[in-house]
């Protein structure tokens, strides 16, 4: 009895998918199946875009974090009067920032991180040549990335 239930149920939806088939040119399903593949196309190109983005804020936002740990260090050392160690620190904040603006795709987004890489630039410079270098200027160093970070 299940059988003949079973055999009935396929002769049932082959004589409906047939007679859908039949309803329908094949032009109709070939071209339904062709906007199925530019969508789905589409779609992919859109979700690895979308992965590649996020993957460049990542290491973008990385870097970034990287480059203020690294200014924090160096105001302290420059705190504890250990020149040669802040400017270190700087140098590798300088680096960080760089690759974070490698990974960067836009020119806006480029810009920032270049002036910041200039002006840590500019103070470890100082650091090194002896000058005196303001809490306050590196305070304000700390709130530009603070700001980078957030946009």
């Amino acid at each position: 009895m299940v059988k003949f239930f079973v055999v009935v149920m396929l002769l049932v939806g082959a004589f409906g998918a047939g007679y859908y088939l039949g309803q329908r040119p094949v032009g109709t399903l070939q071209r339904t199946v062709a906007e199925l593949q530019q969508s789905l196309k589409d779609m992919s190109r859109n979700v690895l875009d979308t992965t590649l983005g996020i993957e460049r804020d990542l290491r973008k936002r990385q870097g970034l974090v990287d480059a203020k740990s690294r200014l924090v260090q160096a105001k302290a050392h420059l705190v504890d009067r250990n020149f040669g160690d802040a400017a270190k620190e700087l140098t590798e904040a300088v680096a960080a920032v760089e690759a974070a603006a490698k990974g960067v795709k836009s020119d806006t987004a480029t810009n920032p991180l270049r002036d910041m890489a200039a002006s840590l630039r500019e103070v470890k410079s100082e650091i090194v040549t002896g000058k005196q270098v303001s809490m306050k200027k590196l305070d304000e160093l700390q709130q530009r990335m603070d700001q980078i970070l957030n946009n």
